[in-house]
């Protein structure tokens, strides 16, 4: 088999395409998630912790003195710019919270599926046993040899 041809197999697995989809949801949910971190999320915590702004806060490496992280980095000097770090963390955490809920409400409605559908296994009748409709030709071959 070609190179080609284990691609076009590979790309036609049903998975393939719930990974592309789900990468595709996946970055449109972090523009989202970032927007909630950095215009809800930090400016409560900014005001918890008496209006620290997470995103500016930075140790210059180098010299010189800048206002802002953004001074810094359009000054090319070295920083270390931990408040980019911890907003990245909360982004995260939101995204895993939120990955977690989605999984245990999936896995609920899947659950309540199974549950559904047995129950509906339950409630229709029983159809005869092998062992009956054995007996059943039995006697109709019984009453058509007589």
């Amino acid at each position: 088999m070609s190179i080609l041809d284990e691609f076009k197999s590979f790309i036609a697995k049903g998975n393939v395409m719930d990974m592309a989809v789900g990468i595709i949801i996946g970055a449109a949910f972090t523009g989202i998630v970032s927007s909630l971190v950095a215009d809800l999320i930090n400016p409560i915590i900014g005001i918890i912790t008496g209006g620290i702004d997470f995103s500016n806060l930075f140790v210059n490496l180098g010299d010189g003195d800048y206002a802002s992280l953004a001074a810094a980095r359009d000054a090319g000097a070295p920083v270390f710019a931990y408040g980019s770090f911890i907003t990245a963390v909360i982004n995260f955490l939101i995204i895993a919270w939120v990955v977690f809920l989605l999984v245990k409400i999936v896995n609920r409605v899947k659950d309540a599926a199974i549950r559904k559908s047995a129950k509906e296994a339950e409630a229709q009748p029983a159809g005869p046993t092998q062992e009956q409709l054995l007996a059943e030709i039995r006697d109709l071959l019984k009453r058509g040899a007589a």
